[in-house]
């Protein structure tokens, strides 16, 4: 086993910024929130328009739109995530064990809940970061509760059961990226901590964007 962290940076750029490097070896998505960007990378130039994404592990460079961007930057890194960066603090940064002998992939997708929306008491096989765009959510884990607005990150292991409580008032949703075991690839990675909640009805949706097999170093 070997320490890696997962961390999240929240990126608002205006198009006379200018252009930001974007350093090879760390698998990253970006996920675009708001406005228009463009990422060079490996010879081509992808364009993104609010809610997509895209992820990869070269050198790229990322320019924001005429209108500017907000851009959520997930990276996955060896070590602790702290040293050799020059830049912003991130807005999460989580330590997380993987053993570089497994096949893993990274996820990257988006979950909507309706006013009351509810995912009962789960885990999941990977751990990930969330961060919430709209609405508001109350999540319960590991004896603790804690509510969170638009724009705050948390952490969730995989292991320790999570209860999700959306807002009554107004739609919610949330940006997720998580380190999977690569047998999930196009598939679900929830389990139901209890029986009688596998068979309720689900009210949360899901919009998958990056769903790719990685390499660790």
């Amino acid at each position: 086993m070997a320490a890696y962290s997962l961390r999240l940076f929240t990126d608002q750029r205006t198009a006379e910024a200018g252009p930001a490097a974007l350093a090879p070896g760390r698998h990253r998505v970006l996920y675009l929130a708001e406005g228009s960007a463009s990422i060079a990378a490996g010879g081509a130039v992808a364009t993104l328009a609010p809610n997509s994404a895209w992820s990869g592990p070269i050198a790229a460079e990322l320019r924001a739109g005429a209108k500017g961007m907000r851009l959520l930057h997930f990276e996955l890194v060896p070590g602790d995530g702290r040293g050799g960066d020059d830049g912003p603090a991130p807005t999460l940064l989580a330590p997380i064990t993987l053993d570089p002998a497994q096949p893993y992939l990274i996820r990257c997708d988006r979950v909507d809940f309706p006013p009351g929306g509810i995912a009962y008491r789960h885990t999941h096989q990977g751990p990930g970061i969330r961060c919430l765009q709209s609405g508001s959510i109350r999540i319960e884990t590991a004896g603790t509760a804690h509510d969170y607005a638009p724009g705050e990150a948390w952490f969730e292991s995989g292991p320790d059961p999570v209860l999700a409580i959306a807002s009554e008032r107004v739609s919610s949703h949330f940006i997720r990226v998580m380190i999977l075991p690569r047998a999930l690839l196009g598939k679900s990675s929830i389990r139901y901590v209890n029986a009688e909640d596998k068979d309720k009805r689900k009210r949360q949706s899901y919009q998958i964007f990056v769903d790719a097999p990685i390499e660790l170093q």
